[in-house]
């Protein structure tokens, strides 16, 4: 399939390119960017339809690009060669390699979200306002082994070129639901899974608490915390002891954190 060359700035593919770097035209479309080969292998990996690849030899790192771009091409996307300065364009890293896709984006509900006969592992992120701590947290959920992570009453959009590039396109792999925090209390409560929120306010340490059985780990905004709501809701509160003069930690390290010790009491 012959392959289009683009190298005006002022071509409208590239202009568009450039335009969903902001959330509204995203929403309009209904599509995201996804950059990068590590991000654009994962995608396909989890067979996510990349409908447009736009590729720059110029600035490939490596030599695994044209077995992707074919594999790419046989899954359904529609490729485009940039000249060095087109993608440097429409790039939104700083170091690019090369390689953007555009993909759809989707909805997920609380009724996709996979309960497995284990024990379910959940993480759920109330107000995250930095779209590179929720990638990063993202990451940390995959690593972590959760099951899901539920978004509520999101500030960031999960679309963000920046959290598809700090999850390093795990976003694809972790089951990803955004939903209001008063349904997510509910359904939680429904499927009796227990909630722990993590404040600074909280008397026991994250560290004394069983952290075993149906578990969703509630973790709040950068800046607030966690609000009123899961702090009265939540079945128990945990803090992460501080000895130093800073009384809070980042919330995508705190979540890691907390993550791991329950994936410490939960592999015993």
């Amino acid at each position: 399939m012959p392959v289009e060359k683009i190298s005006s700035l002022q071509n409208p593919r590239v202009k568009q390119l450039v335009k969903l770097r902001d959330r509204r035209p995203r929403d309009e479309t209904g599509v995201f960017l996804v950059e990068g080969y590590r991000e654009i292998r994962r995608a396909l990996e989890k067979q996510v339809p990349l409908r447009e690849l736009y590729f720059a030899p110029e600035w490939f790192l490596g030599e695994n690009e044209p077995a992707l771009l074919s594999a790419a091409e046989a899954a359904g996307a529609q490729l485009f060669e940039l000249t060095k300065e087109a993608f440097a364009k429409v790039a939104y890293r700083e170091r690019p390699d090369g390689l953007l896709g555009v993909a759809p984006q989707w909805k997920r509900t609380l009724e996709d979200v996979p309960l497995t006969g284990r024990a379910p592992f959940l993480l759920v992120v109330e107000a995250i306002e930095k779209p590179g701590n929720l990638g990063t947290i993202l990451r940390s959920a995959d690593a972590a082994g959760c099951d899901a992570v539920i978004v509520c009453d999101p500030v960031t959009d999960i679309f963000n070129p920046n959290v598809v590039r700090a999850s390093t396109g795990v976003l694809f792999s972790v089951p990803l639901v955004v939903e209001e925090s008063t349904r997510v209390h509910a359904w939680l409560h429904g499927k009796g899974i227990r909630t722990v929120a993590t404040t600074p306010a909280a008397e026991k340490l994250y560290t004394d608490v069983d952290l075993t059985g149906p578990l969703a780990v509630i973790m709040g905004s950068e800046q607030y915390g966690l609000s009123d709501f899961w702090l009265k809701q939540a079945d128990l509160s945990v803090r992460i002891p501080m000895a130093g003069q800073a009384d809070s930690l980042n919330v995508a390290m705190a979540t890691i954190i907390t993550l791991f010790e329950a994936v410490r009491q939960r592999s015993r």
